[in-house]
């Protein structure tokens, strides 16, 4: 016959540690581990780094938010959109930082990408007239036969000209679109009188803007203005690759995201003397009240959590149709141009 032992008692301090245990147990939320990633390194190019287009990108570079997420970036700063997606096709790089319009253009040749994050919610294209040629200007319709200064004939800033010139009816062949760069360039050309008109980006608008340079006509550095211009949401930078690398490499697209998301976050509380501390002294071009007072008038454009106005897509294919006559609008699915599935992990990982 086998004799049970009585239990052994329990002292109140056996019995509280015993409890707390448990509750602990109970409470601690079940960890995940982070999914494994199909390629830790990951080359990206980039037109222009340092424009504020691609600010998220230099802040989830500079504060580490890759790292973070296991990603070892290695990006190529190119001259503009053009080069920074020819990287891509030819085998130089995986990803493209550019704006969400070529998507498009790709897809009518032929070549299928997709972007994956949204930066930039609206263009933060700003056209603007010369003082100095032009003082007495009272209408766009004075442009034609105009000398107009764009970043490059493919770019963002030579859309929006054409744009707004295709509503006043001035045909693209009766304006001379003149490449000036993003800077210097730019400066010396309006400056100089080689042009009459200018379509560019910040902190080059706002500097001719505060010396009485320049006239703006049409801004889209705000909703409001793009509304104006595009006649509704106008996606801008944003990151975008192949098909078949993100289908590829879906837990390294949705760490890049986590990490563009995060920076995205971070960018809506930032103040002044955080945003100084973070971008490279380079991008302050002497003068940080230039560069403070630029980001304050394109602070609204920049992107909240990284999705993709589900019109965005249609209001940008109008405006390229209006353009390009080889854009074939009824052959391009745009459900193919982007996709939210990896920022809305994103968005949700970081209450953004």
């Amino acid at each position: 016959m086998m004799t049970r032992l009585p239990p052994l008692p329990l002292s109140r301090r056996t019995f509280g540690v015993g409890a707390m245990l448990a509750a602990a147990s109970l409470a601690a939320p079940v960890v995940r581990a982070q999914p494994k990633l199909e390629k830790n390194r990951v080359a990206m190019a980039v037109g222009g780094k340092a424009l504020f287009h691609y600010l998220p990108l230099t802040v989830a570079e500079q504060l580490g938010f890759f790292r973070d997420e296991g990603l070892e970036v290695e990006i190529h700063d190119v001259a503009g959109d053009a080069q920074a997606l020819q990287a891509v096709l030819g085998g130089m790089a995986d990803v493209v930082s550019g704006t969400y319009e070529h998507t498009i253009n790709l897809q009518n040749r032929g070549q299928f990408f997709q972007a994956f994050v949204l930066q930039g919610r609206a263009p933060q294209v700003v056209l603007g007239v010369s003082m100095k040629t032009m003082p007495g200007f009272k209408t766009v319709h004075e442009l034609k036969g105009r000398r107009i200064g764009v970043v490059a004939q493919d770019s963002s800033t030579s859309m929006l000209a054409h744009v707004v010139l295709s509503r006043y009816g001035i045909r693209a062949s009766e304006v001379s679109l003149i490449d000036v760069g993003t800077a210097a360039g730019a400066l010396a050309a309006l400056r100089s009188g080689q042009i009459d008109a200018i379509s560019s980006i910040d902190p080059v608008m706002t500097l001719l803007e505060q010396k009485g340079e320049v006239r703006i006509i049409y801004d889209t550095r705000t909703l409001k203005g793009t509304q104006e211009v595009f006649g509704g949401p106008m996606p801008a930078a944003c990151l975008y690759a192949s098909q078949e690398f993100l289908k590829k490499h879906p837990n390294t697209a949705q760490a890049m995201t986590n990490a563009i998301v995060h920076g995205l976050k971070w960018l809506q509380t930032a103040g002044p003397r955080d945003l100084i501390k973070t971008v490279p002294e380079a991008y302050l071009v002497g003068d940080r009240g230039l560069y403070l007072s630029s980001f304050n008038k394109v602070r609204e454009s920049i992107a909240v959590d990284g999705m993709f106005p589900e019109d965005g897509g249609k209001i940008a294919l109008r405006a390229l149709a209006s353009l390009d006559v080889t854009l074939k609008t009824e052959k391009i699915d745009l459900a193919r141009t982007f996709t939210n599935q990896f920022a809305l992990r994103a968005k949700v990982k970081f209450k953004a």
